[in-house]
């Protein structure tokens, strides 16, 4: 413990979050995790279908249900918890996620092991921002 010239004293907070901080309930973080999935798999999805039109030739009919997936996704986006920057933040990490999976169910491509530890990394992240101590409400 250190301790200023007039006695006060100063470094980390001797016991758990400070007053006025809560943290997110574990049933919370599972709600929000599955909303996350719901959101990257309709961002994946509404940018999937262009790609097939504009690369592989597909038709051009497939915009129809790119654009309803990235109004789904849009949708989807204000149902998530507390502040856009935080949500966004741990979001990128179960987007990479599913990414990745997308990437193998989809495009039959065997994700490396960098990119498995680059997801774990990720969700590791993603769960230190949604478990975090928060400004009290």
């Amino acid at each position: 413990m250190y301790r200023h010239s007039e006695g006060r004293r100063t470094g980390p907070p001797l016991r758990g979050p400070k007053r006025g901080t809560r943290t997110m309930p574990p049933v919370d973080l599972l709600k929000t995790f599955g909303l996350f999935l719901l959101t990257a798999l309709a961002e994946i999805v509404g940018c999937y279908l262009p790609y097939l039109w504009l690369r592989q030739g597909r038709s051009a009919w497939l915009l129809v249900p790119a654009a309803l997936s990235l109004s789904l996704f849009a949708w989807l986006l204000t149902l998530h918890p507390t502040g856009a920057g935080r949500v966004y933040a741990a979001y990128g990490g179960v987007y990479v996620a599913v990414a990745i999976l997308w990437l193998w169910a989809v495009d039959r491509v065997v994700p490396s092991a960098t990119d498995l530890i680059g997801v774990g990394l990720c969700l590791a992240g993603m769960a230190v921002i949604m478990a975090g101590a928060r400004p009290g409400a």
